[in-house]
């Protein structure tokens, strides 16, 4: 009897399914999508049952329905395959030259003064009063910003605590700040799919779900507690004590500017690395 052959590629094979399979299931996990998914499995065995019992009619009716399973799967699973698409896009940081080559011609983003920001989170801390920051880093957030209301603004304490006042009509949504100008607020950002604790509120929820899609940093203070988060990268750093944000999101930020000084470091010495040897190389022709 012969054995089926197997090799490392077919190993290598069977890994990289199964950790596309559990990536799907940790990013899937607590949606419809498994349900919908096992849908599409019980019909597919029905029409292969059918099938092997030669149930002509049922079958060929089955196999319209599986014939355009690619387009059905796109449409059920939309929001799904948007959010692993971004999350893709989001951590290949080896094509960022595509984003580049798209904001040709946009303005340098002016300095982040966070005074205001920290100002205004603390007294808002004090009153109890809702808010939900979002401070752009180097993501593209356009799409966020057209779903809420344009404001282009200088960001100051005042216009903070107005936005957020429990009845002015902009309070619902998050503020998008960009450098120092406040871009739009009521913006209704993506809430997280994962799986996070019973007491976490919509504001926190929708805090970790746009971390998950951009490199922002995600400032909340809660209406029921008066409590400072600050989310990031898909964690949640809970009760920041009014006193030290400053400090912790100084932090945030200094961690980012080494992110993207080290990325233009390497990115100077592969430019460095491609013009040395182009210099070679034409030197030898000539």
């Amino acid at each position: 009897m012969d054995f089926i052959p197997f090799t490392l590629i077919d190993l290598i094979d069977i890994v990289l399914v199964a950790a596309i399979m559990y990536w799907i299931y940790r990013m899937t996990r607590g949606t419809n999508a498994p349900y919908i998914f096992s849908g599409i499995i019980a019909i597919y065995l029905l029409w292969v049952v059918t099938r092997a019992l030669n149930m002509e009619l049922l079958s060929s009716m089955l196999g319209q329905v599986i014939s355009v399973g690619v387009i059905a799967l796109i449409i059920l699973f939309q929001p799904e395959l948007r959010r692993f698409l971004q999350l893709i896009g989001l951590r290949q940081k080896h094509f960022n030259f595509i984003t580049r080559i798209f904001s040709v011609g946009e303005e340098e983003q002016a300095s982040l003064n966070i005074e205001p920001i920290v100002s205004a989170c603390r007294d808002m801390a004090e009153t109890k009063t809702g808010a939900l920051i979002v401070i752009r880093q180097e993501s593209d957030l356009r799409l966020i910003a057209e779903g809420g209301i344009a404001m282009d603004a200088k960001t100051s304490v005042s216009l903070l605590k107005n936005i957020f006042f429990k009845n002015a009509p902009l309070h619902d949504g998050a503020v998008l700040i960009e450098g120092d100008r406040i871009v739009a607020a009521k913006c209704i950002l993506p809430v997280t799919q994962a799986d996070v604790p019973k007491d976490y509120g919509t504001r926190h929820r929708a805090a970790i779900g746009m971390s998950e899609i951009s490199d922002a940093i995600i400032v909340i203070v809660s209406e029921e507690t008066g409590g400072i988060s600050i989310a990031q990268g898909g964690e949640l750093r809970r009760n920041i004590e009014p006193a030290r944000l400053h400090q912790t999101l100084q932090r945030y930020l200094v961690r980012n500017e080494g992110r993207r000084a080290k990325r233009q470091a390497d990115e100077a010495r592969k430019h460095g690395l491609r013009r040395l040897w182009n210099n070679t190389f034409h030197s030898k022709q000539e």
